[in-house]
């Protein structure tokens, strides 16, 4: 049977799995390529630290010469994370001829264009299905089984720390502190998690996944976001007897006056989909015109997932699947951006609020009077009756809105936290539009 020899750049953990499923399962992906992967080589920075593999000898260096200067490697699959020196390796790999894979979402969406402009004139291809989502193959959906339709929604929990502390707080009543320390003990969670916790990681991937979807042209910090990292445990327990959940949700709709984009807390109906994806899970919700919705479910991150993932770009690329699909799409192309971004301040919503107010007469009134000025109705009230035993003059008031504009919600809610009789901090969320799924 034909070799296609192919290296790896990067033994990590992600490294470590797409060398046992190259190693231990060649004849799966010879059945499925038509053809043997050929592990011909290994990169790594330090050889003499311990890997998760055991590989044969002659395969592990730490000179990424061997690969470049290599003729017969056709496909090199990129596992190292963050920017540098990740995009100087990827630029020379292409100049060297080779074919990448890669699942480094933050390089595709810091340095996409270049990149991607770069392997467009040197006639080679860049894969990236395990960018986002891990092993849930969303890249190859929208980009090619899609290809029909038109979307009009992408509604997804794309960070599976994220939705581990989130499931925590919700089913054994931890606070965040709690749930993060958990998170980090199972490896869920980085030593530091900021890029997790404060929506930066599910901003990427949805930049990556709108361009997909729409050929929209945007950064991923332009993307309006607001992490987890201050979700309180009465959120959690106040959205419980609304009747909702809340989730990181990265989401993209296109409407009428343009792609509305955001990564926010939101409350979602128990029982919808996505409210029911517990621990480090993925889900992402698809709406096509021709197909309708569509639900993917299943492990975003760990070994084995994502590296079934690159395994399966690397066996599309060896075949001629990737570059066929990748000229055809011209991602990060020069092409005007076939849809405009509407301006976080018109996008619409249901919003929740809670407030800490003074458990007094006309407390109630004055936050009312406020939200009328700004032409936001509100769907329900909660304020339960104070505690007998406790001293306290505050109460907690929670106030579900119906639809208005973002920069209409944010104007009232800064307006109501000077009001007197409000006195503590604020919380505001947004609350998904309640559709049959």
């Amino acid at each position: 049977m034909h070799k296609t020899k192919v290296a790896i750049v990067g033994m990590g953990t992600v490294g470590s799995g797409v060398a046992r499923l190259l190693l231990d399962h060649g004849d799966r992906t010879a059945r499925h390529a038509g053809r043997t992967l050929w592990l011909q080589k290994a990169v790594v920075r330090d050889l003499r630290k311990p890997r998760q593999c055991e590989l044969p000898p002659g395969i592990l260096t730490d000179r990424l010469e061997d690969v470049l200067e290599d003729e017969d490697i056709e496909v090199v699959a990129l596992l190292m994370g963050g920017l540098e020196p990740a995009r100087t390796v990827m630029l020379n790999l292409l100049d060297a001829g080779k074919d990448v894979v890669t699942a480094n979402k933050a390089l595709l969406a810091e340095h996409g264009a270049e990149l991607f402009d770069r392997a467009r004139l040197l006639g080679r291809c860049i894969a990236f299905e395990a960018a986002v989502a891990g092993g849930i193959p969303i890249i190859s959906n929208i980009s090619q089984c899609f290809s029909a339709n038109q979307i009009t929604s992408l509604q997804g929990i794309l960070n599976g720390t994220s939705n581990f502390i989130v499931s925590q707080m919700d089913d054994q009543g931890w606070d965040y502190a709690h749930a993060l320390k958990e998170a980090q003990r199972l490896g869920y969670a980085e030593e530091d998690p900021t890029m997790d916790v404060d929506g930066t990681d599910a901003a990427q991937k949805l930049a990556i996944l709108a361009h997909l979807a729409f050929g929209a042209r945007i950064r991923w910090q332009d993307i309006p976001r607001q992490g987890i990292d201050q979700l309180d445990i009465q959120d959690i327990h106040f959205a419980g007897e609304l009747g909702y959940r809340i989730k990181l949700i990265a989401q993209a709709r296109l409407g009428a006056h343009g792609l509305e984009l955001s990564v926010s807390p939101t409350l979602i109906r128990s029982g919808r989909p996505l409210a029911e994806v517990r621990r480090n899970y993925n889900a992402i919700n698809v709406v096509g015109d021709a197909v309708g919705d569509i639900f993917f479910h299943g492990q975003g991150a760990g070994q084995m997932p994502t590296a079934s993932a690159v395994v399966a770009d690397m066996i599309d690329t060896a075949v001629g699947r990737t570059p066929i699909t990748f000229r055809t799409l011209e991602l990060w192309s020069n092409r005007e951006s076939p849809v405009s971004i509407r301006p976080d301040e018109d996008m619409p919503s249901r919003y929740y609020l809670r407030l800490t107010v003074a458990d007094e007469p006309g407390s109630l009134a004055k936050i009312t009077s406020v939200l009328g000025e700004h032409c936001i109705s509100i769907s329900s009230v909660i304020q339960h009756e104070p505690d007998p035993l406790s001293n306290s003059p505050q109460v907690q008031l929670v106030i579900m809105t119906h639809e208005a504009p973002e920069g209409a919600a944010r104007r009232a809610v800064e307006k109501i936290t000077q009001l007197p009789v409000v006195t503590g901090p604020s919380v505001r969320m947004r609350v998904m539009k309640d559709v049959k799924v």
